[in-house]
């Protein structure tokens, strides 16, 4: 048994260390597109692991149509999905030409090379990756995340995380997928293939397709026990034509079935892969993308309701004012986890103020001894604590909310009462004794509402 786990440890790191050389040669990696074959084929970083190994992705076209291909989300145990996505990447890699012109294919081998890499099926936090998102989403309640899950062979524990997308890798497939039709996520080993939970029309039509095409069995659910937390659950609750490949074994990559459930997608993209649609909120058009950004995110319990349609700028960025933030989408941070964000406006706050107050001087690191211990950013010299550190942690963190720019203090607040606040680049958190919970400022609506005053002027607007 020793010598059956160290082998397959071996294999695992050999497979990460060929992932590498196969994908980039011996180059080092960075955080940007290493390097352009051609005009339709590159392999870029999306980013790294919990444990920093890179995540890499191979993009196989260049149509409007995204379909992405995830490997091996349950690490070591499943290193034949690893080894399915190299041989996809490698065939394509030389068959350019049967990716149509409306598709864009992207490949990841693996998401969770920790996993990989430690012959484990969590990542490096204990975490069960495929049961960390949040599916709180859609309208069928049992598959809502929580801590407790079914794992391997049914098993229960408390492998779905502290909280929804607590984990780095969650949270790169969440924004990574903001814009795709379809997602395939690849696992083994029951010889099937499901679509995601919810009465979702077209994962179901595109499970129908991959199974037919790859002579594999279909299933309506996964029937041994409640997935919750799940990928694909989760990606058809934002309108993504999204399934689950079974292998039959856990040990061979089933190459030529698979390639044929891919290549019959392939075939039947314009039917099967469902563009993003804009969507209507408070009577306002959201564009696509930026929809699914705010509905993922904490729609509006977070973000609030648009204010006004969205508008383009000059150089391409779409932006559109919510009643807490102003999301911007940047066309030049596609296929990155900043495609949409939310703009700076706490930091603009910041200077409109222009006001000296002890609370915005930086600090020195904090000492502590008695947990729970603030969070200390050296970037900008403040602390997090206790609800307003509970809250940036689930709720975005740093790529929602940003970086502390001040330490908690006593402020009128947006609705006139005397509050403890703190500040961030993109919001500014406030304390509610009465409730016990923590509110964002109205930014985005105080925001929209200095900029009118002092202009005449109006952008275009997108419909």
């Amino acid at each position: 048994m020793i010598k059956s786990k160290q082998k397959r440890l071996i294999f695992c790191l050999a497979s990460l260390l060929a992932l590498s050389n196969f994908l980039f040669g011996s180059a080092s990696l960075s955080a940007t597109p290493i390097r352009q074959v051609s005009p339709l084929i590159r392999s870029f970083r999306l980013g790294a692991s919990e444990q920093g190994r890179p995540i890499e992705v191979v993009q196989i076209g260049a149509g409007p149509r995204k379909l992405v291909i995830v490997g091996d989300t349950h690490g070591g145990p499943e290193a034949n999905t690893y080894q399915l996505t190299l041989q996809l990447i490698a065939h394509f890699k030389a068959n350019p030409e049967n990716v149509p012109q409306t598709v864009s294919l992207y490949l990841i081998p693996t998401i969770n090379p920790d996993g990989l890499a430690l012959n484990s099926r969590f990542n490096a936090h204990q975490v069960d990756l495929n049961r960390n998102m949040n599916t709180n989403l859609d309208a069928c309640p049992e598959n809502d995340w929580q801590t407790t899950v079914h794992g391997a062979n049914g098993i229960v524990s408390d492998t779905g995380g502290p909280f929804m997308q607590s984990e780095g890798e969650s949270r790169l497939i969440r924004d990574f997928l903001l814009d795709a039709a379809g997602a395939i996520f690849l696992h083994s080993n029951a010889g099937l293939v499901f679509p995601a939970f919810c009465e979702h029309l077209p994962s179901i039509k595109l499970a129908k397709v991959y199974a037919q095409a790859s002579n594999y069995q279909y299933n309506r659910f996964w029937e041994n026990y409640p997935i919750r937390g799940n990928m694909a659950d989760w990606a058809s609750s934002l309108g993504i034509a999204a399934i689950t490949p079974e292998l039959t074994t856990g040990e061979e990559s089933e190459f030529a079935q698979n390639l044929a459930g891919v290549e019959e997608v392939l075939a039947q993209a314009e039917d099967l892969l469902p563009l993003a649609q804009a969507q209507i909120e408070n009577e306002i058009t959201v564009p696509a993308i930026i929809w699914r950004y705010w509905f993922t995110n904490g729609a509006e319990a977070v973000f609030g309701m648009p204010l006004e349609p969205a508008s383009q700028k000059p150089d391409g960025v779409i932006v559109q004012n919510f009643v807490r933030f102003r999301l911007e989408l940047k066309p030049n941070l596609k296929d990155t986890p900043y495609y949409v964000q939310p703009a700076a406006l706490g930091s603009e706050r910041l200077q409109i103020l222009a006001f000296q107050h002890p609370a915005l001087q930086p600090l020195s690191p904090v000492v502590c001894k008695t947990a729970p211990c603030p969070l200390f950013f050296a970037q900008t010299g403040h602390t997090l604590r206790e609800s307003f550190l509970s809250y940036w942690q689930r709720n975005g963190g740093l790529n929602l909310f940003g970086y502390p720019l001040s330490e908690e203090f006593e402020t009128l607040t947006a609705d006139g009462q005397l509050r403890i606040i703190q500040y961030f680049e993109r919001a500014i958190f406030a304390y509610y004794p009465e409730t016990k919970n923590v509110h964002l400022e109205p930014l985005g609506w105080q925001t929209l509402l200095l900029e009118k005053m002092q202009s005449s002027g109006a952008t275009g607007q997108i419909r």
